[in-house]
């Protein structure tokens, strides 16, 4: 299913793929033979699946998730002008330190889109996402960082990742420049962002919601809401292990796993289908980031763009996952 982001400017597939896992580990080592074949095929999958938009990070596998997805784009000339590929920046993983540290500094940002860039084998990146909030963020170096990035032509775009409402106007206003993306978690086992202008001012769910005015934003500004693990890890996968009998919160989830179980028969397709139908559902268009290395399940992961769930079942699987009812 064709889709324009909200800014109109990007026409592709509803459905992104995410390329973190391509790599296969997360060290400096490099990729065997058995990562390549299965990059390979996870990413021939997705594209025969309809799948036009690649979403990658620096730090994915150390970079070697790039470096595969450039080595697939070698071997398959012509796709890269059928294809939307953007990339974050902004975070630095534990090794020289204890700890991991969040730079947006000048410097870092323009490094980091040259090594994306150079792994990729590109000469532009569509879509340039910051990755998670940096505390030490200076807007303007952030907007100097930007306008070079422009001027010399090696992204188009610039969105974030995880920002909240006023960080993003922040940027926003700081660059100059819209912001076209905002990529979060959203799942049925992480619903907040969708349920917290209903539930914002309620003791339950027990856990606690964190709004930020992300949907607002979306809805007014015109940002591109992406739901990152929008399958929630597999946790209601029939094969999936994750339900703990010693959680308190089994209950809840079985019976969520039953209720997607029995809308997946109804509208005759996968529960993956059901899981990312329900994220879809909602108004601002959320584009979902399926990151499996599965050929099947790629493909079952695409069916959600012909479901159209009811609101009724939408409300259903939403109560379920609070584990209350609607207030």
């Amino acid at each position: 299913m064709e889709h324009t982001w909200t800014m109109g400017s990007i026409t592709t597939s509803r459905t992104i793929y995410g390329c973190m896992r391509l790599g296969g580990t997360w060290d400096a080592l490099p990729p065997d033979d058995t990562a390549y074949e299965r990059a390979f095929a996870a990413l021939d999958s997705a594209l025969a699946a309809g799948i036009t938009v690649f979403d990658h990070a620096d730090i994915y596998c150390h970079g070697k998730s790039e470096t595969l997805f450039g080595e697939w784009l070698r071997a398959r000339p012509g796709i890269r002008d059928r294809i939307t590929i953007q990339t974050k920046c902004g975070i630095i993983l534990p090794g020289g330190t204890p700890t991991t540290i969040y730079d947006f500094s000048r410097d870092h940002i323009i490094a980091s889109i040259e090594g994306s860039l150079e792994r990729l084998g590109v000469d532009v990146i569509d879509v340039l996402l910051l990755h998670r909030p940096d505390p030490l963020c200076d807007p303007p170096e952030v907007a100097r960082a930007w306008s070079e990035i422009s001027s010399r032509g090696l992204a188009v775009h610039l969105g974030v990742s995880n920002h909240s409402a006023s960080q993003i106007d922040i940027l926003r206003q700081a660059t100059g420049s819209d912001i076209v993306a905002n990529q979060v978690e959203i799942s049925l086992a992480h619903p907040d962002l969708l349920i917290a202008g209903t539930a914002w001012n309620q003791r339950h769910p027990s856990h606690p919601l964190r709004d930020g005015g992300v949907i607002e934003d979306a809805l007014s500004q015109g940002t591109q809401l992406q739901a990152w693990s929008p399958l929630a890890g597999g946790k209601y996968l029939a094969a999936s292990p994750h339900i703990n009998p010693e959680c308190d919160e089994t209950a809840r989830d079985e019976k969520v796993a039953k209720l997607l179980t029995q809308l997946a028969d109804r509208y005759d397709v996968s529960v993956e289908a059901i899981m990312l139908a329900w994220v879809m559902r909602h108004p601002s268009h959320i584009m979902p980031v399926i990151g499996t290395m599965d050929p099947k399940r790629i493909g079952k992961c695409v069916e959600a763009e012909r479901v159209s769930l009811s609101r009724e079942d939408w409300y259903l699987l939403t109560a379920a996952a609070r584990g209350h009812a609607m207030p």
